[in-house]
């Protein structure tokens, strides 16, 4: 008489992880880490240089622990760039008048797209703001 042998037990359910799963997706503290990289710039609205030093912060602590907070801080401090340029550039005009009817603008599109890219980076996508100079790469 033959013994059968035992039924295979199921796999245990894989243990959370923070960083990315085999599928390439980033972790919940990446993505986390990532949208604070992007919220940060808001601190621009309240301290002088803030759209710029906020980002930066974020993303030379984590840089080198977490490739998505690499890529999407780079991303949110070259767009924070941009609009610096961009609001100098409104300065300069304003001489013009033009400046203060763009400058608010600007701010808008800002705000806006800060919020829709962290919302991105929380959900663990990839964001690229539109018209932004690629000076950090």
């Amino acid at each position: 008489m033959t013994e059968d042998p035992p039924p295979p037990q199921p796999a245990p359910p894989p243990a959370p992880s923070s960083g990315p799963d085999p599928a390439g997706t980033p972790g919940a503290d990446e993505r986390q880490w990532a949208l604070f990289a992007h919220l940060s710039a808001l601190a621009g609205f309240l301290i002088p240089f803030g759209n710029i030093l906020g980002p930066l912060i974020v993303w030379q602590i984590k840089k080198n622990e977490m490739p998505f907070v690499d890529d999407q801080g780079k991303e949110a401090l070259n767009f924070q760039i941009t609009v610096l340029i961009a609001v100098v550039v409104c300065l300069v005009l304003s001489v013009l008048l033009i400046g203060l009817l763009l400058l608010p603008v600007v701010a808008v599109a800002d705000l806006v797209l800060t919020i829709v890219a962290a919302i991105k980076a929380n959900q663990g996508e990839t964001y690229r703001y539109p018209f932004t100079l690629r000076l950090i790469s």
